[in-house]
């Protein structure tokens, strides 16, 4: 009875606390949930260009991207990713390798319809083709070979200074003030549990025990039996009895 009372109650203050509330609650390793964004319905993307199939949901202020069959979300510091665009988000522990080829100026691109001097005929995919699609537009590179991603007369930059890029926005990445207090959160909460970790053994006591010879039982010794007398075991013959009689 007192069970059934504490759900009840449970419940009740979970429908009365407010979305914002519920989706910061901390995970099990002590991460905060960012914010639910609610959609009025499926999201349409745009795919970015200069990527390998990075899509970016473009008419809302949250950074949200669907990559590699999963939807990626930044905040503060930290990256997040679910198989769903508004919902059962799960702290992702590093920054997805893709998120240094976008260009973070392509909303401004996207408002314009210009990338980088080009005319930028981007298409809004619908969700439902995004799905279905994905994995083979993926596997033919399509939005780069055949559509150069919408831009008219564009020639993706070579792949040195395309690296260049990366490591510029690296960079600028790790000096973002969000970025380095979650760095440095991660770094207190090594170290906490290498406090609270039980030490360890001296590998050199290891090693003396494991070659400490085994303790053995003595063996148990069988009862010896008897050994007969020589002359009780061998009596001579009826007949040399007698003779020995007669002779005496």
């Amino acid at each position: 009875m007192k069970r059934s009372i504490g759900i009840a109650v449970f419940l009740a203050l979970v429908m009365a606390s407010p979305i914002s509330a519920i989706a910061e609650v901390n995970v099990s390793i002590g991460i905060s949930l960012p914010p639910l964004f609610v959609f009025a319905g499926p999201p349409q993307v745009v795919v970015i260009p200069d990527t390998v199939d990075v899509y970016a949901v473009p008419d809302i202020d949250v950074d949200i991207y669907f990559w590699n069959g999963w939807w990626w979300r930044p905040w503060e510091g930290r990256w997040y990713r679910s198989r769903y665009y508004d919902r059962n988000w799960v702290y992702y522990a590093a920054v997805p390798s893709f998120y240094f080829d976008v260009d973070l100026r392509w909303r401004d691109y996207y408002r314009d319809r210009d990338w980088h001097g080009h005319r930028w005929e981007y298409e809004r995919i619908p969700y439902d083709r995004l799905q279905k699609n994905w994995k083979n537009w993926k596997r033919t590179r399509h939005w780069e070979k055949q559509r150069r991603w919408g831009v008219q007369s564009y020639q993706p930059p070579p792949q040195p200074q395309r690296q260049i890029l990366r490591r510029e926005r690296q960079e600028q990445y790790r000096q973002r003030p969000e970025v380095q207090r979650h760095q440095q959160e991660m770094r207190q909460r090594q170290e906490e549990r290498r406090v609270q970790a039980p030490p360890k053994e001296p590998r050199q006591f290891q090693g003396q025990r494991q070659s400490q010879p085994e303790m053995r039982r003595p063996a148990q010794q069988q009862p010896q039996t008897r050994q007969p007398d020589q002359q009780q075991r061998r009596r001579p013959p009826r007949g040399e009895r007698q003779g020995e009689s007669e002779r005496q």
